[in-house]
């Protein structure tokens, strides 16, 4: 919800637009947080993100709470932030530590805004949005093939596309997509360029597949929920490309705004000693660059999408993956805004 408007005001495509709550996003890769704050905007909100003395994340408002500058002009001071306009110190809870330029100010121990519960995993920083403020963050468990690291090698890719964060979520969820748009990609040129499809349920999710044709092409694509929303997919690599059989993909898309998003890709083969530094090698070497040209494929075709594209399809069979996410999310967004309705009656 953007500030001036409240739950009850808004539609439900609208809080679709902006971002399901209540689960963990990526929102930076891990390098990009250094010794200075980092200002982001996820989910329409403004946030500054900064590393303390131990490497911690943290991530607050980017508001200071005395006239509203932005935190992630200032400076680190590790376990809390000083604004750089007047000096105001706010600890990585919310809670203003220190007013320099004042002595006994009454605003020193107020928790003034809000905070983000933060994590690290595969070189990526997550954040929790809750549907409330106040809200105990969701357990976060990743697919086996970013979580089995002995077993599996991974690099992480990561862009800003201007579009917003369904397209792309949709975009993974069509592997019929790849026989067309990828046709001239290195390992999306094989197949049956017509296909029967089919969903089968899972314990945290679905699958969506091409019925008869399995490890030729982009042939399925599993959606799963189990603190964050993911998709996982694998293509078949020939030898000529490296050690570890299939090259999965796990993808996670965060909003930005309305209009934007940042799309996360882990690239991921399954190798073990020299193989995975054979693997790491090539693909540093040969195939990172092939992999980005499919990426701005599915870029430049997202982000030049007829106006309010979504409001005016014709669906039909090859759809039904995307269709089971839409409503899937909409449920869920439905449940997220009676919560903040209820919370805003009792008010």
């Amino acid at each position: 919800m953007t500030a001036n408007t409240t739950s009850s005001e808004q539609s439900l495509q609208d809080y679709l637009d902006q971002g399901l709550r209540g689960m963990w996003y990526p929102v930076l890769a891990s390098w990009e947080v250094g010794n200075n704050p980092v200002g982001i905007t996820r989910l329409e909100q403004q946030i500054v993100v900064w590393r303390d003395g131990e490497g911690q994340i943290h991530a607050l408002e980017d508001r200071c709470p005395h006239r509203g500058a932005r935190l992630s002009m200032g400076w680190n001071l590790g376990d809390r932030i000083a604004c750089w306009y007047h000096g105001v110190e706010v600890g990585g809870d919310g809670t203003v530590k220190d007013v320099p330029a004042v002595d006994r100010c009454p605003l020193v121990g107020q928790k003034c805004l809000r905070s983000y519960p933060a994590k690290e995993a595969y070189g990526a920083v997550f954040l929790y949005f809750g549907v409330t403020a106040d809200e105990a963050p969701a357990e976060l468990t990743f697919p086996q093939e970013l979580a089995d690291e002995a077993s599996y090698s991974n690099f992480l890719c990561t862009a800003s596309w201007d579009c917003n964060y369904q397209y792309a979520l949709e975009n993974v969820m069509d592997p019929m997509h790849g026989t067309y748009l990828h046709s001239s990609s290195h390992s999306m040129a094989e197949g049956d360029r017509k296909a029967d499809m089919g969903l089968e349920p899972t314990d945290s999710g679905f699958i969506f597949k091409k019925n008869g044709q399995i490890g030729v092409n982009f042939d399925w694509v599993e959606f799963g929920s189990s603190g964050a929303y993911w998709m996982r997919l694998s293509i078949p690599y020939k030898k000529r490309f490296g050690p570890g059989g299939h090259f999965w993909i796990i993808g996670m898309v965060v909003p930005e705004d309305k209009d934007h998003c940042r799309v996360f890709f882990w690239r991921i083969r399954k190798v073990k000693d020299w193989q995975r530094d054979m693997w790491r090698f090539m693909y540093r070497n040969r195939l990172e660059s092939l992999h980005w040209d499919v990426l701005e494929q599915d870029r430049i075709v997202l982000e030049n999408m007829a106006p309010n594209a979504r409001g005016r399809e014709y669906l039909y069979q090859h759809d039904v993956g995307l269709s089971r996410l839409r409503r899937l999310m909409q449920k869920e967004a439905q449940k997220q805004l009676a919560t903040l309705r209820e919370r805003e009656a009792a008010q």
